[in-house]
């Protein structure tokens, strides 16, 4: 089974955000980045099903040279190979077609893919790139099992969870619960040493073009100073949400 994990390599959630002075674009002076948390229960469920049937996992992400760091941990998990679309992507649509044009060269069975990265959070990706390449998809995938050429599947619904079956090719969106927590792989020695002789290639971008721009960026407000009101002083707590707040 020849299966692809798309990963993003995002700011560490404990990393303090800053723009730089024009706005424009993230400040990444001091910056930790690691696998988008989503992405890190899709590779665990690769590995798992790897070992399960046997095969491959790849590991692919776009970006410039500064993402090869993330693939290496990839690979240290336990990823087979790695590969690079070398560009700056600008938005998911032109993520998803790059993706596209990538995996038409070169065929996998099994796509996985977080449900959304946790720095922009904008859950395009995946179902982007199932409509480009005409594949099965589910979202918010929280249990999958593999049976011949059959991916049995459990999704989050508003209402629920939801169970759906379809043939191999597929792209999965996983989130927290595709694997537990406490079975998420971390890398060891051993594989650190042994991504260093792993293949990590660059491919050459297809020339996709973005559909959106960011014009820029800025930090939310910071917070006013908290009033605390007696909870016997009633009227003034009606006052202040009246006239100060403007809920009520």
């Amino acid at each position: 089974m020849k299966i692809l994990v798309c990963i993003s390599h995002v700011p560490d959630t404990t990393s303090k955000i800053k723009f730089t002075s024009d706005g424009h674009s993230l400040d990444k002076d001091g910056v930790q980045f690691v696998i988008n948390p989503y992405d890190e229960f899709g590779l665990t469920k690769a590995l798992q099903l790897k070992e399960e049937h046997g095969g491959v996992v790849s590991v692919i992400t776009f970006g410039d040279s500064d993402v090869e760091q993330t693939l290496r941990k990839a690979l240290a998990i336990g990823a087979d190979d790695a590969y690079r679309l070398d560009g700056v992507p600008n938005d998911g649509i032109q993520t998803s077609q790059e993706l596209a044009f990538f995996i038409k060269e070169n065929e996998f069975d099994l796509i996985i893919c977080g449900q959304e990265s946790i720095d922009y959070n904008g859950g395009i990706v995946p179902g982007a790139l199932a409509a480009n390449l005409n594949l099965p998809f589910i979202n918010a995938c929280i249990g999958l099992e593999i049976n011949d050429n059959v991916a049995n599947t459990v999704r989050e619904t508003d209402g629920g969870k939801e169970t759906a079956s379809a043939n191999l090719p597929i792209i999965i969106a996983g989130k927290k619960g595709l694997v537990e927590e406490k079975e998420l792989r971390i890398p060891n020695m051993r594989g650190i040493m042994t991504a260093r002789s792993k293949t990590l290639k660059v491919i050459e971008l297809s020339g996709a073009k973005s559909l959106s721009e960011s014009i820029s960026f800025s930090a939310p407000p910071e917070k006013k100073a908290v009033k605390i009101i007696s909870s016997e002083n009633i009227e003034e707590l009606v006052r202040l949400l009246n006239e100060e707040s403007k809920v009520i």
